[in-house]
Formats: structure tokens, C-alpha cells, sequence
């Protein structure tokens, strides 16, 4: 990539822990993104299949303005940044973006993407603005979360803290998060409450606090030394395959299917009901047409898609059911 091309991109980082609702804060912003721009983004997944990119692109086309780019397979700063690198000059190239938003895995290292993303090889490339970290407040009673690594570095790199999913909380869960952003957060940040992650995409804009740039921590990431190419070989004769990931306490399973597997709706929507995970995403070719679903602490959200290339699923759990996959396989079409 010849850096003289393309120079100063309004590059906003948004993170957050599994299932407090980034996909649909990004797809707030994009979807009141000025026409005449063109936005880029960049979706990472813990899981190794990778759907993120289904659910944006089944909504948004690059006719639209917008370009998508999918890391799957765990944090994308892992093994020096090479596939967040590879990935983001593709999708910068393609794109000429007039801003790019960058989505890492709820468990990926974000101070570690932020020292690729202001390293000497993009500092004339992309110009960093507002870090945004989304936050259920309820969770702060849990300390599952307060005591993650990652989680804390979302709340320490922010400049704007999302807490989303506003109106379920109750008077005390906004003074807490207040409270813990406080004491865990830089002086500067800026606390808003949310819901359905809906944000002015004008202060998406502003620069990154200097701060965060002098601090950069080691991280051992502990993901296999040779990538997973799950999300996109050639699927097998069977006209299926699974992959699976672990880290960070968390485990990742995940299918895609041929487009001509169709799948029962109604038996679909029972099936997803009946998982307990952390997070489940998914696209499915149904007798109703393409889905896309989203599904978190028993919410699920069910989108009309305008076109998939494949089924995908990919769930993120503390641990995985041996029933699923006969499960799943009982909801295709017969």
C-alpha cells in the first residue's frame, strides 16, 4: 500500500465485552453515515468462522458507501499485527474511506490493537480519533467482569464510555458505572447512556487522548501460532464444516453451511431459544429467506437480510453443549 494515496483517516476504535450490543451501535452510526462518504469497517471475531461481516454486509453494500472487512479466529493484534495489518490495507485500498471503525472481539487486547493502529507504518495512514467502549452497568455486580484484564482496558482506553442498554437499568446501575469509570477510566471521559447503542456520529470525531498512547502493555495471547482458514476455505463435499476456538476463559463454536442447505424457521428460532451461551450471531438461508440473528442473555433479534453468500453460526459460551450440533442439524430442511 503506498502510503501517499491515502493519508489522515478518521479512525474511530469501538469496543466492548461479549454481548453489550457493538453490532448494533455500529450499525447506528452507519446507518446515519452522511450519503456522500464513503465508510470502511473493520469487524474482528473471536470465533473462528467469523458472521459479523454477513450481518453488516446483508444490510449494507459497498453501493451504499460502506465496505466491510472480516479478522476472524481471536484478537487480530496477536503474532505482531500481521492479520489486522494485511486485512486493514485491503479494506483501505478497496475502500478510500472517509472513515474507517474498527470492531475488535469482545475479548480481544485493545491496548495492543491501539499500538499497531499508532505505529510508525499507519501513523500517516489513519489519524485515530474517539475510542467508544460499550458497557452493560448491570454487569459491575458481576465480577466475572470487573476482575477481566480485558475488560478493564476497555474502560482505561476509552474517551467516550457507552453505557448501553439504558433502559433496563435502574437509577444505581448508572451511578455505579459512573463510579467505576471514576476510578478505572481517564479523567477526560466522557459517560453517555444509551439505547440500542444510538450515538451523534459527531462525536465520533476529536482526537484520541494522548495518554493512552504512552501506555503500552505486553499482553500474552494465548491463540495457536497458525491461523484457522475456517472462514474461508472451500467447503467440503458434505456441503458443511465446524471450527472451534478457546481463550480467555471463553469457548467458540461455530458452522457454516452451503447456501443450498435451507433451514426451518420455525424450528430454527426454537433451537436458538433454547442455547445458554454468552453469544450467539448468526446468518441462516431459511424458508423465509436470509436471517440474520443476534442473540445475548436470552434477547434475540431477528433481521431481514438482503443477501447471504452462506448459513454461519458461531457461538461464544464458558461452555459448550455436546447436543448442539445434532441440534442445529435437526432445524435443516428435510
Amino acid at each position: 500500500m503506498k502510503h501517499n494515496k491515502i493519508n489522515g483517516v478518521p479512525t474511530n476504535l469501538i469496543t466492548g465485552f461479549l454481548g453489550v450490543g457493538k453490532t448494533s451501535a455500529i450499525l447506528s452510526f452507519l446507518r446515519n453515515k452522511p450519503t456522500n462518504e464513503r465508510w470502511a469497517m473493520l469487524v474482528n471475531e473471536f470465533g473462528e468462522i467469523g458472521v459479523d461481516g454477513s450481518l453488516l454486509a446483508g444490510q449494507y453494500s459497498e453501493e451504499q458507501g460502506i465496505f466491510i472487512r472480516e479478522v476472524p479466529g481471536g484478537c487480530m493484534c496477536c503474532a505482531a499485527g500481521v492479520p489486522m495489518k494485511v486485512a486493514l490495507n485491503q479494506l483501505l485500498i478497496r475502500a478510500k474511506p472517509d472513515r474507517l471503525l474498527i470492531e475488535p472481539t469482545g475479548l480481544g487486547h485493545p491496548q495492543e490493537i491501539l499500538k499497531v493502529l499508532t505505529s510508525e507504518y499507519f501513523k500517516d495512514v489513519l489519524l485515530l480519533e474517539k475510542t467508544v467502549t460499550l458497557v452493560d452497568a448491570r454487569k459491575l455486580a458481576n465480577k466475572r467482569y470487573t476482575s477481566h484484564d480485558i475488560f478493564n482496558q476497555q474502560i482505561a482506553i476509552a474517551d467516550i464510555v457507552m453505557g448501553n442498554k439504558a433502559e433496563l437499568y435502574e437509577n444505581v446501575d448508572k451511578e455505579a458505572l459512573k463510579q467505576y469509570v471514576k476510578n478505572h477510566g481517564q479523567a477526560h471521559v466522557d459517560v453517555i447512556f444509551s439505547t440500542q447503542g444510538q450515538m451523534s456520529i459527531t462525536k465520533l470525531a476529536g482526537s484520541l487522548s494522548s495518554t493512552i498512547l504512552l501506555e503500552h502493555h505486553h499482553h500474552h495471547h494465548h491463540h495457536a501460532t497458525k491461523k484457522s482458514a475456517a472462514s474461508d476455505d472451500a467447503l467440503p463435499e458434505c456441503g458443511f464444516l465446524k471450527a472451534i476456538n478457546t481463550g480467555e476463559g471463553f469457548h467458540s463454536i461455530g458452522w457454516r453451511f452451503s447456501l443450498n442447505i435451507l433451514f426451518d424457521h420455525s424450528k430454527l428460532v426454537v433451537f436458538l431459544h433454547r442455547i445458554q451461551a454468552e453469544r450467539i450471531k448468526a446468518v441462516f438461508n431459511t424458508n423465509l429467506g436470509a436471517l440474520g440473528y443476534n442473540i445475548s442473555e436470552n434477547s434475540l433479534t431477528e433481521t431481514k437480510l438482503n443477501t447471504i453468500k452462506e448459513s454461519r453460526i458461531e457461538i461464544i459460551s464458558h461452555d459448550i453443549d455436546d447436543l448442539i450440533e445434532t441440534e442445529l442439524m435437526a432445524c435443516i430442511s428435510r
